[in-house]
């Protein structure tokens, strides 16, 4: 898959620069940061249960080094590329790494007299699901901490694949509305919802690297009816050789309000297992809202519903959980503050019956976040957030199975 991903970001670099605008976008995050828990808990990127992308306690930590850049050719042809960085934060845990997020070419044509146009995709780039992740890097402009929905689309989430858009612009029949269809078929997402399932729905800022893989949970299925399951998850793996797919409708009215609505299969074969990764058929429905309430006052909203399950060899499924994720944030700006508060609850029902592995959980958060312009480029932004959760997996660590969690930051974010 390195090789893979090295091999497109080359070709994308060595297209002929003809004719071509080139532009790079950067984001620079630094974070201090304090985590408190009742009981000591290591953050889930380093195997553990801790919510957050931090340790419990306090530090700094490089959240985020993002470097974008974006080519337009003169015939409708672009490229993109993604780069990502990442250091500190979790004690136990390699955390300073670099690499590619997505890096993919795209075509889009000019729209006719009656305002149709099509867009094409190819390569690796997130689905079109995320209305909070909007900025440089696919990072969020709004607060610092993403949603724990929109939190397992960077960790676990990535289409390798082509992407098929269709868009109705109003503007050329003197209408106020906008509508698009996006079709997508992908792979690479076989092992999507091991992590869901294993360690449940967390919240942080952190994008799994293409090359990377995710540490397990050490629940004690891994020694019985799971030992065969690999110590790290692959997120971006192809088991099956079959393509998956993702179908979204967008509406749009004026820059006042934005819904989409769409339907996501990986189409994962149930029975493969290769050095220890399994594939894990996972499924789900989401819709998305944007609404401007009031002048400079806005509500964004997003919702999830699906299923997840991996099993044996032999037929049996000895993973099986339906999810649910909803979140409301309101944002509200003037001048140079920004202020956004959003509301969470989420849920993971476990279904099967294997013995050491309950994965049930529900859930809810809150986060604060005001963010201060300094200038065009630069902003100071602090965050509060809070989490109570019930786990049951935590007693295989012997951990309270409900815990809150509370996090706060202070970051200094430069957009190149």
């Amino acid at each position: 898959m390195k090789n893979k991903t090295l091999t497109i970001a080359l070709l994308l670099l060595n297209f002929n620069s003809y004719a071509v605008e080139h532009q790079f976008k950067g984001l620079i995050d630094l974070r201090l940061y304090s985590v408190d828990v009742i009981d000591k808990s290591e953050s889930y990127l380093a195997g553990n249960y801790g919510k957050y992308g931090f340790d419990q306690g306090s530090g700094i930590s490089l959240a985020q080094l993002g470097l974008q850049y974006h080519g337009n050719w003169d015939n409708g042809l672009s490229a993109t590329i993604v780069v990502n960085g990442y250091a500190g934060g979790i004690e136990n845990s390699d955390n300073e790494a670099i690499g590619l997020t997505e890096a993919y070419l795209s075509y889009k044509s000019l729209p006719n007299q009656n305002g149709w146009r099509y867009k094409v995709k190819g390569g690796v780039f997130y689905p079109q699901i995320s209305m909070e992740n909007i900025a440089t890097a696919w990072s969020t402009p709004y607060t610092l901490t993403s949603s724990s929905l929109n939190t397992w689309i960077g960790e676990e989430m990535r289409s390798t694949g082509l992407e098929f858009t269709l868009d109705k612009l109003g503007k050329f029949s003197k209408s106020d509305h906008d509508f698009s269809l996006d079709v997508s078929f992908f792979q690479n997402n076989d092992t999507l919802g091991a992590m869901l399932a294993w360690h449940g729905w967390t919240m942080g800022s952190r994008q799994t690297l293409i090359h990377e893989k995710l540490i397990v949970q050490p629940f004690f299925a891994r020694q019985g009816d799971l030992k065969d399951q690999a110590a790290l998850s692959d997120p971006f793996i192809e088991l099956d050789s079959k393509f998956g797919g993702h179908i979204v409708g967008r509406w749009q009215y004026k820059n006042t309000a934005k819904f989409n609505i769409g339907y996501y299969d990986n189409n994962a074969n149930a029975d493969v297992v290769e050095n220890g990764q399994y594939t894990w058929p996972t499924k789900f429905t989401h819709l998305g809202l944007k609404v401007k309430l009031a002048k400079k006052i806005e509500l964004i909203s997003q919702y999830m519903q699906g299923n997840t399950y991996m099993q044996s060899p032999y037929g049996n499924k000895v993973v099986d959980t339906d999810f649910k994720n909803g979140f409301m944030m309101l944002r509200k700006y003037w001048g140079d503050h920004h202020i956004a508060i959003r509301f969470e609850k989420f849920s993971v029902d476990d279904l099967d019956q294997t013995v050491g592995d309950n994965n049930n959980e529900s859930g809810e958060a809150f986060t604060l976040s005001y963010r201060y312009r300094l200038n065009k480029h630069s902003f100071i932004q602090t965050e509060y957030n809070y989490l109570d959760s019930t786990r049951a997996s935590r007693y295989y660590l012997w951990q309270p199975i409900s815990l809150v969690e509370q996090q706060v930051q202070l970051a200094f974010r430069y957009y190149l």
